[in-house]
């Protein structure tokens, strides 16, 4: 005899797992609004909803807990639980197939004296380019790196001096990365860069990427040449060489209290220019801040959060700065480009994974943020190839869910646990967090992309 319907239906509902708010739920009020939006990197799902749904969103009802069911804010923890882990294992496979940047540091001397440069407390007597030493890295890219894609970027100091001796020594590095057919990215001041433009003729340039930090009189007051000459209309002139010759262009700001104010009249002196209508031109905007050591102190730097803040209410009031740059708002502005969210980034520290950074001494570091400062290095290239596994282990090691303070945090998917190298700069301890203040970026960025 068949059992009664009406038990089944009962015994089905009882062994439904229990639903509760997913602990990935990042829920941010809309800067100027009573709206909210939900953000859930795990499910890829965002929404904007009403005050009256986000003050119900623990216990939601009717047509709206239906909705949050289909969309992951509603779970089950045990099958988040199982969806986490995937979602890891494939976050894992693709960085093991990502292009990996290889940063060189040809020299730290710089022909700049910034007026916040945190390499000026380095203090290390120059070394001279070598055969020998360019061997050491080109082994290191075909041991370490074999069967990766790559690409190679040169740093400093500034990489690009003028003295004939170093020209000619950078000129055969250069040479050899376009004999590997390796692509060639530089971060330089762009003072001398004119300078080089033949012999980059027979590289594949990626990017140059070149620094303004506001119109002309407050660039040269933060970024003049040593001695006190100016350097923006050189600066500007190598820039747009650059456009002319085709080579892309990635125009790097950094902001801090003393310079944003002018960030509205370089967006428009950009604009007038038609560089911001240009198929190669990028910008970046940098934050300011304390990485080892700052000239200048510290009363001028931003958090990452006043920074954003600032940056929104002067969108608000010059909107035209985003025809300059559009800030990223956490994943905010990804998903208004996209119409979906990022993959979930379980981490955002490179260092021996996507990024190494050696130096023209024959040392190796984990990435650009430690390169040059004593004690982080993890192996060296020259006169041979010798890694410290144990650090690189370390580096390697260093993810949300290594990181105990992260492994409950709503928001680790977006933050991803923060630079590593700021971590323990600040904490001590590699295996601590440097917290991204995600859910008031998402507000922000929530406010501008969305409103």
């Amino acid at each position: 005899m068949p059992k009664p319907v009406l038990s089944s239906l009962a015994a089905t509902i009882k062994r439904q797992p229990p639903m509760r708010a997913s602990r990935f739920n990042i829920l941010s009020r809309v800067e100027g609004s009573d709206d909210h939006i939900i953000v859930n990197l795990l499910s890829g799902q965002a929404d904007l909803i009403t005050p009256e749904e986000a003050e119900g969103l623990a216990s939601p009802r009717g047509s709206f807990a239906e909705r949050c069911l289909e969309k992951g804010y509603l779970a089950d923890p045990v099958r988040e639980e199982m969806l986490y882990r995937l979602r890891f294992i494939d976050f894992l496979e693709k960085r093991n197939q990502e292009e990996v940047q290889v940063f060189f540091v040809p020299t730290y001397t710089c022909n700049f004296s910034c007026s916040y440069c945190y390499q000026s407390a380095y203090n290390r007597a120059p070394a001279k380019l070598s055969a020998e030493v360019f061997d050491g890295f080109f082994r290191f890219l075909d041991v370490q790196l074999a069967g990766r894609r790559h690409y190679i970027t040169l740093f400093g100091g500034e990489p690009l001096l003028p003295s004939p001796s170093y020209r000619a020594s950078l000129s055969a590095f250069i040479e050899r990365c376009g004999q590997r057919g390796v692509e060639l990215a530089i971060v330089t001041n762009g003072y001398h860069l004119d300078s080089y433009f033949s012999t980059l003729k027979g590289a594949a340039i990626r990017e140059i990427q070149l620094t303004l930090d506001g119109t002309r009189a407050v660039h040269d007051a933060r970024r003049p040449l040593k001695g006190g000459k100016p350097s923006f209309d050189v600066v500007v002139s190598n820039l747009e060489e650059c456009l002319e010759l085709g080579y892309p262009v990635n125009l790097r700001v950094v902001l801090d209290r003393e310079n944003i104010g002018n960030l509205p009249a370089l967006a428009a002196y950009a604009v007038e220019k038609g560089w911001t209508r240009h198929p190669l031109f990028k910008t970046q905007l940098g934050r300011n801040y304390e990485l080892h050591h700052c000239q200048t102190g510290n009363h001028s730097l931003y958090s990452r959060i006043d920074l954003y803040k600032d940056l929104y209410h002067l969108i608000q009031q010059y909107p035209e700065i985003t025809e300059f740059h559009r800030p990223a708002f956490s994943v905010t502005k990804f998903l208004f480009d996209n119409g979906r969210l990022p993959d979930p980034l379980f981490d955002a520290c490179p260092a021996c994974k996507s990024e190494w950074a050696l130096d023209h001494y024959g040392t190796i570091y984990p990435c650009t943020a430690t390169v040059g400062k004593a004690g982080e290095e993890v192996g060296s290239f020259h006169p041979a190839l010798v890694l410290d596994q144990e650090a690189v282990r370390a580096w390697q090691g260093r993810d949300v869910a290594a990181i105990k303070e992260c492994q409950d945090c709503a928001l680790q998917l977006a933050c991803g646990g923060g630079c590593g190298s700021l971590a323990k700069n600040r904490n001590g301890n590699l295996l601590s967090p440097d917290c991204r203040p995600v859910k008031d970026l998402i507000g922000l960025g929530a406010a501008v992309y969305f409103s």
